[in-house]
């Protein structure tokens, strides 16, 4: 047992709080120094998943002119259908509540499932294109089979999955002329809008799930991409645009987006929603420093200007450091 457990247990044992019997048994069990392999164990199934889907998308890329597209169309369809076959036969069915399965392996079968999935609809999109140039639905059909495994069989990962394609449908759905004409996609202003609005309806998910009480261990996942995606949109347009004052419109967001989050992350405990928070909302505010002070003329105070700069830089610091201390110090009273 190490000095800090140590300490730690005597501690609760001077305060009463455990019985010397108890103490005796808490000391003589870290004395055994036992240790979990559970998340490495988990680890190491992810990373096989992981490494399996890739060795299927090379085995496919390396052969595809000698095994045939029906015929690695057909493999791939009949090793998604083993997969979801065990996963729905050892499934506890679904429920509004956090659940999970009997053996932590099918939980990684899932999570195939639904990767070879999206390969095989991607796969037979390129390949034969049975939704015509409507690139959309190859996006969409996948996230809505994601979202279905997600609430379904409780599976974090496969929620990941399934938001992501939902953002590269709204994108893939903006302005589809733009790939055929070979246009800058990501420049168009347009995506800004709809990566907010995005972000917007994860938040409204997020409170009406809450609401109805579904699957409310989600939410963390939905807030943490709508907080990034909010934030980056805002950032990026903050950067890109600054004609006729838009940008003020996106100030306004970014500021409305870090007061949320800030509210939330102290409401779920979330370091993570916390620390992101921060530095977004502090570029930004850099970034509409120096939109304020571009039509300022610093050639009378420039050497002043660099000298203040490291102090600005190391208060900076100095109080992210504070805030995430006192975060820590508020959230575990």
């Amino acid at each position: 047992m190490n000095k800090f457990d140590e300490h730690a247990t005597k501690a609760l044992f001077d305060k009463n709080l455990i019985t010397e019997h108890q103490y005796q048994e808490i000391a003589s069990y870290r004395n055994l120094n036992i240790f979990s392999l559970n998340a490495e164990l988990k680890l190491f199934l992810y990373l096989s998943i992981l490494l399996f889907t890739t060795g299927i998308g090379v085995l496919i890329y390396n052969n595809i002119d000698s095994i045939g597209h029906i015929a690695i169309l057909s493999l791939l369809l009949i090793v998604i259908g083993v997969c979801f076959y065990f996963c729905f036969k050892n499934s506890k069915g679904f429920s509004k509540s956090e659940t999970a399965f009997e053996h932590p392996v099918l939980e990684y079968l899932v999570l195939a499932a639904n990767i070879l999935t999206c390969i095989f609809i991607g796969y037979l999109q390129f390949q034969y294109q049975p939704f015509g140039t409507h690139y959309g639905l190859a996006t969409l059909i996948p996230t809505a089979v994601s979202f279905f495994c997600a609430y379904y069989f409780d599976n974090k990962s496969v929620l990941t999955i399934a938001i992501t394609g939902l953002a590269a449908y709204v994108g893939l759905s903006v302005t589809p002329q733009d790939l055929l004409n070979n246009i800058n996609f990501y420049q168009h202003q347009t995506l800004s809008y709809s990566a907010i609005v995005l972000g917007i309806l994860l938040i409204l998910w997020t409170i009406y799930s809450k609401r109805i009480q579904l699957k409310t261990h989600f939410n963390i996942i939905y807030l943490t991409f709508a907080l990034h995606i909010i934030s980056i949109a805002t950032i990026s347009s903050l950067v890109e645009y600054f004609e006729n004052g838009i940008w003020l419109l996106f100030v306004v967001v970014l500021a409305l987006s870090s007061y949320y989050f800030y509210k939330i992350s102290y409401e779920l405990k979330a370091i993570s929603l916390y620390v992101f928070m921060i530095i977004y909302a502090y570029i930004g505010l850099n970034i509409f420093i120096i939109r304020i002070f571009e039509n300022i003329n610093f050639s009378d105070v420039w050497m002043l200007f660099i000298m203040l700069l490291p102090v600005y830089f190391i208060g900076s610091i100095i109080m992210f450091i504070k805030l995430i201390k006192t975060f820590n110090k508020e959230v575990a009273a």
